[in-house]
């Protein structure tokens, strides 16, 4: 069997999304778009030179957007400090008595929680926010009277 080059071109784009299914590396999806481009190209006929320099071209530049716009985003907050993560950040409890260490023992979600005061001053009984999880402590910090 005689394959075009258009197919090999198709079956290696293929191969390098199912790669990169399989392995999570994006970066592969960005070879695939090389290929996909290189397959255009034969499909019009051009010689083989061409497409293997575009294939290389498209594949570098998809990888250097792609790093330019990431680098450009903003960065998510710490996963101790992300609410997206620690779904307590922003939570409320309440404080009956701080300990010298700046440490108290509260009640949260039907357990007995450590805090630790995260605010600035000396920490005060009341409402209190959770700012961060720190292994099995909460930070937390004076809730705002509004």
């Amino acid at each position: 069997m005689d394959w075009s080059a258009p197919t090999l071109w198709w079956l290696a784009a293929g191969v390098l999304v199912a790669a990169e299914l399989v392995t999570g590396t994006f970066y592969l999806l960005m070879l695939a778009v090389g290929c996909a481009v290189a397959a255009v190209l034969a499909h019009l006929g051009m010689n083989t030179t061409l497409q293997v320099v575009s294939a290389a071209v498209a594949s570098g530049g998809a990888t250097a957007a792609w790093h330019f716009r990431r680098a450009r985003s903003p960065r998510s907050a710490p996963a101790a400090f992300n609410r997206d993560v620690v779904l307590d950040i922003g939570e409320s409890v309440r404080v009956p008595q701080w300990e010298a260490d700046g440490t108290a023992r509260v009640q949260y979600r039907g357990a007995a929680w450590s805090v630790r005061f995260a605010g600035s001053g000396a920490p005060q009984p009341g409402e209190h926010v959770i700012v961060s999880l720190q292994g099995n402590q909460l930070s937390v910090a004076p809730a705002s009277r509004n």
